[in-house]
């Protein structure tokens, strides 16, 4: 039967509440059915702005009171992109028909503790969408969806103004989007390279260069333009998430972690380098493009034998070299970034 009312499940993270957006977006032109989606209240205004959903609840403290909400709607379906002890309590409590995907956790857990590979050769992206295959959905091969919120839209030429007033030339080139954004934060430090590894990067970048990332980055942003030059502005911590992202879909490149503006870049079909420390794209979350786009760099220390240590990421090496992105090549990654400037233009 052909649901008319969905509910789709997803609380976290920015990354992959992106990564849902053509499950989002199919469901809505393919069935023409009103679609609400249930996320953490921190996560809400990356939804709000979608014009495919029509309703965006929030996950409560007491899960009671999110059901008791979610009970007057009245869904044919719920379609659970997250899977955990929360999102079961939820289908359970509204006691209705829904589908879920498969998190594949048997054939990470074999990865990150033998090394054995028995992951599926696909996308996240695509594991969404399978649930809502016998719907007579299908992947319409438009890629990821990110919409800035109104009044987050930047305009890189003010900020050309600001930081290169006396500098004539990195005025102009930021100010016509000649820039590489990178992308200094993720949520665990063992997908991130360390500060002198980011220095010598940014250092070595012909090109303006804008430090992107959260409140938590925002140190790390000011020692490294300290130290870098003066082509690099530090904006962690300055800007919300969608004005960050307008800053992504501006640049000419962006070169960043695997993180949620990995993502967002993906969804503006972006130029990207992404940089892997202790997970490996094989579990499926690289950038994802729409259908005939192949913008994407994966740069990754590979035949390390203690890689990948974790399917998420610790706050330190667990080996204590930290070898997946100590060994990292600055070059390699330099050279790639003049590579796709010199695309761009």
């Amino acid at each position: 039967m052909k649901p008319n009312k969905i509910l789709i499940i997803r609380f976290s993270s920015i990354g992959d509440i992106v990564l849902t957006t053509p499950v989002i977006r199919c469901l809505k032109k393919q069935l023409g059915a009103e679609i609400h989606f249930l996320t953490k209240p921190q996560f809400k205004s990356i939804l709000s702005p979608n014009p495919y959903i029509d309703k965006v609840f929030t996950l409560q403290e007491n899960i009671k009171d999110t059901l008791r909400v979610l009970k007057r709607e009245g869904y044919d379906l719920v379609v659970d992109l997250h899977k955990n002890i929360r999102s079961q309590r939820i289908k359970l409590g509204l006691g209705l028909r829904s589908v879920s995907f498969d998190k594949i956790n048997r054939q990470k857990w074999f990865m990150v503790n033998f090394k054995w590979n028995k992951l599926p050769q696909k996308h996240i992206v695509e594991r969404y969408m399978e649930p809502i295959l016998p719907f007579g959905v299908n992947y319409d091969g438009a890629g990821l969806d990110y919409y800035i919120p109104e009044g987050e839209d930047l305009d890189v030429s003010v900020l050309a103004d600001q930081y290169f007033s006396h500098q004539e030339n990195l005025r102009a080139a930021l100010a016509n989007q000649q820039y590489v954004a990178l992308v200094i934060g993720a949520a665990h430090a063992t997908k991130r390279l360390p500060t002198h590894k980011l220095t010598e990067l940014a250092a070595r970048i012909i090109a303006p260069v804008l430090l992107l990332g959260g409140p938590d980055d925002k140190t790390t942003g000011e020692e490294i333009a300290k130290q870098a030059g003066q082509h690099v502005i530090n904006t962690c911590g300055a800007f919300k998430l969608g004005a960050s992202a307008s800053l992504v879909k501006q640049a000419a490149v962006v070169v960043t972690h695997d993180t949620g503006l990995m993502h967002i870049a993906a969804a503006f079909n972006k130029p990207i380098i992404s940089i892997w420390g202790n997970t490996i794209p094989e579990f499926g979350m690289y950038p994802f493009y729409e259908s005939g786009v192949d913008n994407g760099k994966i740069v990754q220390v590979k035949d390390l034998s203690c890689r990948p240590c974790s399917k998420i990421g610790y706050q330190k090496c667990p080996k204590g070299h930290f070898k997946c992105m100590e060994a990292q090549s600055i070059s390699e990654i330099v050279g790639q970034v003049q590579e796709k400037l010199l695309n761009a233009f």
